[in-house]
Order: structure tokens, then C-alpha cells, then sequence
């Protein structure tokens, strides 16, 4: 399975499993571990793990095997290497306090909060 077909089958899952605000980050360039991120939000742990679970199983379909998958149940963030493309599923509050966007897209620094102490 090529790239553009592996993040295709993973944002098309995202999208019909109900994931909320599904990001994509090109990070061809910015390291060696993954082309492309994507980043998506679950209504709830179970849901992560239903999301988790759902794409694995795709890919696996696809012909393509998980090099790993992080986040026991009860995680408020599950982690899918698949190789070229790295998923992180992550709760609202998880996401909000990480902000991985913000980390790879450089589009998003203006957005960071400077919180001085």
C-alpha cells in the first residue's frame, strides 16, 4: 500500500467513525520517523480504542501490519505507527494540553499562548 493510499484509508475511517476534528500534518522534511501525522479527536476512551481498533483492522486488510499501537484501554491517548504515517487519537483534554499541531505545523505558531510565570 503507497502512502497517499495509507493515509487516504486512515483519514476515510476517521471520518466514518465519528473522529472529530481530523488533522493531517505533512512532516516530509521535519523528521526521519513518518511522512504524515494525523491527528484526531474521540468523544471518549472507549471511543478512542473503537477508533483504534477500526483502523488497524483496515490496514490490515490493506496488506499493511501496525508497527505498533500505544494506549491501554482507559488511555486518554492511543498512539498507531503504521509506518510512514503515525496516528494519534487523543481525548479533547489530551489534545488541547499536548497541541501537537502547534509542535509540526509551523502555520499553528501564532496560536501558542506565552504563559509567563
Amino acid at each position: 500500500m503507497q502512502i497517499e493510499e495509507l493515509r487516504t484509508d486512515v483519514l476515510r475511517v476517521l471520518d466514518e467513525k465519528k473522529a472529530l476534528d481530523i488533522v493531517q500534518i505533512d512532516v516530509q522534511g521535519k523528521t526521519s520517523i513518518c511522512d504524515f501525522m494525523v491527528v484526531a479527536t474521540g468523544t471518549s476512551e472507549r471511543h478512542l480504542q473503537a477508533l483504534a481498533n477500526y483502523i488497524v483492522e483496515s490496514v490490515k486488510k490493506a496488506g499493511v501490519t501496525p508497527l505498533g499501537v500505544e494506549g491501554k484501554p482507559g488511555s486518554d491517548w492511543v498512539l498507531l505507527d503504521l509506518g510512514d504515517v503515525i496516528v494519534h487519537l487523543m481525548t479533547a483534554q489530551a489534545r488541547e494540553f499536548y497541541a501537537l499541531e502547534k509542535l509540526w505545523d509551523p502555520s499553528l505558531v501564532d496560536e501558542i499562548e506565552i504563559v509567563e510565570g
